[in-house]
């Protein structure tokens, strides 16, 4: 959108606030408003943040040692407005939305999410390629209390519902006629396997615009909620009664003049092309690598439980829902790769980012990723097929040990990532959990 076509919604609508709005590492929403008459003003000169808010973690403390506090003399990085993501916000009075880009100095900010997204993308586009994904992420609701963890929906429920018995409040057609209304291109929305817990998925976009519409609709959402007097959130698994919530990421090739699916080749057996099995040979070769991004809190290992439907063994199939990555049964332009790893609590550029980095790898080194396991990847040989990492660290010495992964994610952004993230296994190594007090106290 030009910033003529801006203007006239903005008059449109009587717009007289805009948030410029940009992700930190979490995927959290960081924004500031400026009043609608500066548009171009803000648009040509940007807004100053400081830059260590990629040092601060969710107490709000500022983790040593990122590159982007103290050794850099806490100082400002500029985010301007990229006026293609200009949308007016319906649960706003008189307020638009525009996604900004961080720079440091003029040039790109490269520990900046959306910044590693575009320098992924960049090689992509340099080799002729057009990156396509789609996301579908599942979410719990809760109503608003002191813990935060009694369930929106109260009565006993099932999956694949739509009914008021399990969304009494009408909050699934609330947020998807708010979303269309903003543009984006949602399929549907649904009742979970979990009481309370639900699930969205979109239409295939372009790479960076699919990241922006997940990025969206993750903080938007809980925006809403709060309006409504409820907890909406991504964790992985907010509960010991209830599953896990999953990011599963939906990618595929096309050619950036004729939009036509890389992926699909009617000539092989099941319909993939030699492209497509290099980049699944690319998921599975960094898997283990991914993980501290795509699952990147302690609390999104405690979904990779057997028989959830998480993925636990690192091997691809055919439409199987146990395995790391499962090629669903669609052909022609629906070819597709879906990483199941990423759970909800995932930043969507970086997660994306990273699936894509992966698959450049494969597709660069040409790596085989073998036949299609076949059965329950559950029950899997561990010496053929190994498990995911366990536990958040390590998963990070996995991820600096993939030397491919932290290229294609720059240094900046591993740096400040691993020290964000170190800081939060530290803090919880020495967190004193309900579970060890009534385990322990009474009887030692």
């Amino acid at each position: 959108m030009d910033l003529k076509a801006i203007k006239e919604q903005i008059n449109e609508h009587n717009i007289d606030t805009i948030r410029l709005d940009f992700s930190d590492l979490y995927g959290i929403c960081r924004s500031k408003i400026f009043p609608a008459r500066r548009l171009e003003e803000t648009v040509e000169e940007g807004l100053n943040f400081v830059k260590a808010i990629f040092s601060v973690n969710l107490q709000n403390d500022v983790c040593p040692g990122t590159g982007c506090g103290e050794e850099v003399d806490w100082e400002d990085m500029n985010v301007r407005p990229d006026p293609s993501t200009f949308v007016v916000m319906p649960h706003q009075n008189n307020t638009a939305r525009m996604i900004g880009d961080c720079y440091s100095h003029g040039e790109p900010l490269l520990v900046a999410p959306r910044q590693v997204l575009k320098r992924v993308l960049q090689r992509y586009e340099e080799k002729g390629l057009r990156a396509v994904a789609a996301s579908e992420l599942e979410f719990y609701l809760f109503k608003a209390g002191s813990k935060g963890q009694e369930r929106y929906s109260t009565r006993p429920t099932s999956v694949y519902q739509m009914n008021p018995r399990v969304d009494h409040l009408d909050m699934m057609r609330t947020l998807q006629n708010m979303f269309c209304r903003m543009g984006l291109d949602i399929i549907y929305l649904n009742h979970e396997f979990f009481p309370s817990q639900y699930e969205v998925n979109w239409k295939y976009d372009q790479a960076l615009a699919m990241a922006d519409q997940t990025f969206t609709f993750k903080y938007i959402c809980k925006e809403v909620a709060f309006q409504n007097d409820l907890t909406l959130t991504f964790m992985a698994r907010p509960r010991n009664d209830a599953g896990g919530s999953g990011y599963h990421v939906h990618m595929s090739l096309s050619d950036p003049k004729t939009r036509q699916n890389l992926f699909n080749d009617p000539q092989d057996p099941h319909g993939l092309a030699e492209i497509m099995k290099w980049f699944i040979g690319g998921q599975i070769a960094h898997a283990r690598g991914m993980s501290a991004i795509v699952a990147p809190t302690v609390n999104s290992y405690k979904r990779y439980v057997p028989n959830s439907f998480a993925p636990y063994n690192v091997a691809w199939g055919l439409d199987n829902r146990t395995v790391y990555v499962r090629v669903p049964h669609e052909r022609g332009p629906g070819t597709r790769v879906e990483n199941r790893a990423p759970c909800a609590t995932a930043n969507p550029y970086l997660t994306i980012a990273a699936c894509l980095a992966a698959g450049l790898d494969g597709i660069e080194k040409k790596i085989d990723p073998g036949e299609p396991f076949v059965g329950d990847c559950y029950t899997a040989d561990t010496s053929k097929y190994p498990p995911l990492p366990m536990y958040l660290q390590e998963a990070l010495e996995e991820l600096n040990k993939d030397v491919v992964l932290c290229q294609a994610l720059g240094p900046k952004l591993i740096q400040a990532f691993n020290a964000v993230k170190q800081a939060e296994v530290a803090r919880f190594r020495t967190y004193v959990t309900e579970w060890e007090y009534c385990e322990y106290a009474y009887h030692l």
